[in-house]
């Protein structure tokens, strides 16, 4: 009897503390993860389950308060001190005593109509249904086991006209899928290396024809989407345009399907406001086996005031402390962005809620560090091993991105063509990394051939065309560049060689007899050198620089009739070149009658 009696005396002093102040699912818990966990955590979402229902919530309780509480999730990285970024919302302390005051309370439903309204969204798309999507056409295994894999997939976008695009969101087909950085490819250059490989998709780096478009960021990470661009911020998309995804996909132990997709959104409005994207990067990264302290860093002095919109960090698993911060003419500094435990598995691209403006002769710098000791709980080798810079996640990056507007179009213009020298120049010391370590690989001498020319580096050019000629087995552009790059190195009789070896094996390669017939000239071979500017003009009547070039060498020997049709139909083909229209001037003031 007294039994009973104790028992019921526990139940009904029990009764108070469920009534008044007990934390419930409907009532607490539900309005935090409505509001910071639902935008991964949500049926379809990137997150491995949905927090949606109490039914969803109940079994992760434990999960949540201890995640929750040691500020593993929300995956917010970023220093909460300094600049504040849109979407970064982090859970207060108060909100994480919620979750732990939940589970101690018995992870109770409480009163259903306590309830929020969840965010409802539109077939599983954060942004809207979109006006067009692209899907990989065929899925890629992913293998069960080993290490994970980056590849490179090729989606093709069926415009037939230049679209203005306010934004695109990927959607991941599977949560295997790590994260995606997405360009654009104008040319069919990733096509080609697509379609060479037997499986979807290629291995390897990105190509240098895919490119951010118009500056502006294009890339996911779990739970991410970014907002639709403004009126007047569109980027353009060329029709036959390719998107270009990087994927990094990590193993689950069984046989994956991946087969992601993006939605993009147009609009009819025109951009007004072009964004300049920067990149600081250290791509001279060689981090040995048990250095925990190894630095990277890089800088730029702005020529000009610009406001950042974004920036983008991005690093692999060594990175530990990763930092971008601006140093102001005055002394002062602003961080950027300030992530001191950095973890490849959360990066983000972070947009100011508020423009930060930089005035001109700031210096933007990076300092990023590496942990490549057994000390490192991400260190993926175990030993540790020496890491190079790559792209592979096996090697590792230090990069800031910073997405930047100008005052006006001409300061856009002064700071994208002073920052364009640097950042080739920085890729030439990755690309010569590479080539050090897979010397034949064609596509690599050509990127950076390719580079050294555009730095007026010809001399250095010269001998990745060179290995690039014996890689390809010789095919005539090859042969075609390597010749402009020895008679940019002013060695004039070598390029006379590969000039011809590209015209043995394509006679009607007009640009190549035009070349040629300059190349002739400079080794004193006038007649021989007409004879090819001549030809260039008969296989290709539209190449305006050999109609140029015969009209100029028939003047210097004395052909004034020649000279002078020569140089109409050049303007004909350009009306408001410069020379020509100087050159039929001058030989009509010495020869009236023609």
């Amino acid at each position: 009897m007294y039994k009973h009696v104790v028992e019921l005396f526990v139940v009904i002093v029990a009764l108070p503390s469920i009534a008044f102040g007990q934390v419930t699912f409907s009532k607490d818990v539900a309005p935090v993860v409505f509001s910071k966990c639902a935008q991964c955590h949500h049926p379809g979402g990137s997150a491995p389950f949905s927090l949606l229902t109490y039914r969803d919530a109940r079994p992760h309780a434990t999960q949540m308060a201890l995640l929750t509480k040691n500020r593993v999730m929300p995956p917010w990285k970023v220093h909460p001190s300094g600049e504040k970024f849109i979407g970064l919302d982090a859970l207060s302390d108060a909100e994480i005593a919620i979750f732990d005051r939940w589970l101690a309370d018995g992870a109770r439903e409480g009163d259903r109509h306590d309830l929020p309204a969840a965010t409802v969204r539109t077939g599983g798309w954060q942004l809207g249904t979109p006006d067009l999507v692209v899907t990989l056409a065929k899925p890629y295994t992913l293998a069960a086991d080993g290490p994970d894999v980056s590849r490179v997939f090729v989606l093709p976008v069926p415009v037939d006209r230049l679209r203005y695009v306010r934004g695109i969101e990927f959607r991941a087909n599977n949560p295997r899928i790590h994260h995606a950085n997405i360009r654009i490819d104008a040319t069919p250059a990733s096509r080609e290396l697509d379609e060479a490989d037997g499986q979807p998709g290629y291995d390897g780096i990105i190509v240098r024809s895919a490119v951010y478009p118009d500056g502006h960021f294009l890339g996911w990470t779990p739970g991410q989407a970014a907002p639709l661009l403004p009126r007047g911020l569109a980027w353009t998309l060329a029709p036959n345009s390719d998107l270009v995804l990087q994927l990094h996909l990590v193993p689950s132990g069984k046989p994956e399907s991946i087969q992601p997709s993006i939605g993009l959104y147009f609009t009819d409005d025109p951009p007004t406001k072009t964004p300049v994207m920067m990149r600081l990067s250290n791509q001279d990264i060689d981090i040995p086996a048990g250095d925990a302290m190894y630095l990277a860093t890089d800088s730029f002095v702005l020529p000009v005031d610009v406001e950042v919109l974004a920036v983008q960090p991005h690093a692999h698993y060594l990175a530990r402390g990763v930092s971008g911060t601006a140093t102001l003419p005055d002394g002062s500094s602003r961080t950027l962005i300030s992530i001191p435990d950095w973890d490849l598995r959360w990066q983000h691209i972070y947009r100011y809620e508020t423009p930060v403006p930089l005035p001109k002769g700031t210096t933007v710098g990076m300092r990023f560090r590496y942990d490549n000791s057994a000390s490192n709980p991400r260190n993926p080798a175990v030993p540790p091993v020496r890491v190079p810079w790559g792209q592979q996640s096996r090697e590792e990056m230090g990069d800031l991105w910073l997405q930047v507007v100008t005052k006006t179009p001409a300061d856009r213009q002064l700071l994208d063509q002073a920052f364009r020298a640097k950042w080739m120049a920085t890729d030439a010391v990755g690309l010569e990394s590479l080539i050090r370590r897979d010397p034949n690989r064609a596509s690599l001498r050509d990127d950076i051939a390719v580079l050294y020319m555009e730095l007026n580096r010809p001399a250095e050019a010269v001998p990745h065309f060179e290995a690039a000629v014996k890689l390809k087995a010789g095919p005539a552009p090859a042969h075609f560049n390597y010749g402009t790059a020895l008679a940019a190195a002013n060695r004039f009789d070598e390029a006379v060689t590969q000039y011809r070896s590209a015209l043995a094996l394509r006679p009607n390669y007009g640009v190549a007899h035009n070349n040629l017939g300059t190349a002739l000239l400079q080794i004193g071979q006038p007649e021989q050198a007409l004879a090819a500017f001549r030809e260039a003009a008969r296989v290709d009547p539209h190449l305006e620089e050999a109609h140029l070039n015969v009209g100029l060498v028939s003047r210097a020997v004395g052909d004034f009739t020649e000279a002078a049709v020569r140089f109409r139909r050049a303007l004909e083909l350009n009306p408001n070149w410069v020379t020509a229209i100087s050159s039929l001037a001058s030989l009509l003031a010495a020869a009236p009658d023609l």
